[in-house]
C-alpha cells in the first residue's frame, strides 16, 4: 500500500522553524498498530492522519509512542495540507477529533484553530519532577499539563532538564509547561514531555489551551502574542474565548514524498 506523507512546520514560515509534522490522507482507517509504526518510522514529533468525508473530516494524531488525545501543530499541519495540496476550497476547516470537533480557518496568511480550554488550578509540584529541573519554578498549576510560571523570560531559556530523572514521571498523554513574562512579546514557553523519545516538543499548540486562559487572567487581555522558546521556535497568535481558545500561526510546506507499507 502506498501512502502520500506531507512534511509541514506549523507556526513558522520557515523550513527550519517550528514544529514538523507528518500529514498522511487516508481512504479508510489503518489498525492502529501500523498508524504508530509509521509515525515511529517518521521520527516526527507528531505524525496525523486524515479521512475526508463530506462535511466533517475524521483526524487522529500519532507521536511515535502513543496516539494523543489532542496535537495542535498537527492539527495546523492538516489543515495546511487540505488548502494547499489537496483543492480543499473552504476557508473553515471542521475536523472530529478525539478531542470533540475542531474547526480551523484560513484569513490573511494565518490558520486559526478553535480549541478548548483548559483551566489549571493550583498543584504541588511532584518531587521528581522538581528534581529534574535546573531552576525552581514560583508557581505550580495543573491542568491536563503541569504549567510551572518562572520570574521572567532568561530563567526559561537557562532552564536544563535532567532527563534520567525526568525518564521516571509519567504524565501520559501530558507534559510540563514552563512559562513566563515575554521581553518582546506577553509570554514565552517551553514544553517538555518525560515518557516521550522527543523530550522537548518545539511547538505546542495544546499547551497554549492552558496557557492563554492564564495569562489572559494575569494580564489582563484577551489577545496576546506568545513565542515558544525551543531551538527551533514558533511564534503563536493567541485569543482566549471563555470555554474555547484561538491558537493561530503560519505553516509551510518542507517536503513530499510516497511511502510504501505492508498490511
Amino acid at each position: 500500500m502506498e501512502l502520500t506523507v506531507y512534511q509541514i512546520n506549523a507556526f513558522s514560515s520557515q523550513i527550519w522553524g517550528g514544529n514538523p509534522a507528518c500529514v498522511i490522507p487516508l481512504e479508510t482507517w489503518l489498525p492502529a498498530e501500523t498508524m504508530l509504526a509509521v509515525a515511529k518510522k517518521n521520527g516526527l514529533p507528531e505524525t496525523a492522519y486524515f479521512i475526508k468525508n463530506k462535511n466533517t473530516i475524521q483526524l487522529r494524531w500519532f507521536t511515535p509512542e502513543i496516539e494523543m488525545d489532542l496535537c495542535g501543530h498537527a492539527t495546523l499541519a492538516t489543515a495546511h495540507c487540505l488548502l494547499t495540496h489537496l483543492g480543499y476550497s473552504k476557508k473553515k476547516i471542521s475536523f472530529k477529533t478525539q478531542s470533540g470537533l475542531l474547526d480551523v480557518n484560513f484569513s490573511k496568511g494565518l490558520y486559526h484553530m478553535n480549541l478548548p480550554a483548559r483551566i489549571s488550578k493550583s498543584a504541588a509540584l511532584p518531587p521528581n519532577i522538581s528534581e529534574a529541573l535546573s531552576i525552581a519554578p514560583k508557581e505550580v498549576y495543573k491542568a491536563r499539563d503541569y504549567l510551572l510560571v518562572y520570574k521572567n523570560q532568561s530563567e526559561v531559556e537557562k532552564i536544563k532538564v535532567n532527563r534520567k530523572a525526568f525518564n521516571l514521571i509519567n504524565i501520559d498523554p501530558g507534559g510540563v509547561i514552563v512559562t513566563a513574562p515575554g521581553n518582546k512579546v506577553d509570554f514565552v514557553s517551553r514544553f517538555f514531555t518525560p515518557q516521550a523519545s522527543i523530550l522537548e516538543d518545539p511547538v505546542t499548540g495544546s499547551a497554549h489551551c492552558t496557557l492563554i486562559p492564564y495569562w489572559s487572567k494575569i494580564l489582563q487581555k484577551r489577545e496576546m502574542n506568545a513565542k515558544q522558546l525551543s531551538k527551533r521556535g514558533g511564534e503563536i497568535g493567541c485569543t482566549n474565548n471563555g470555554k474555547r481558545v484561538i491558537v493561530s500561526g503560519h505553516a509551510v510546506t518542507s517536503s513530499e514524498k510516497n511511502i510504501l507499507i505492508n498490511l
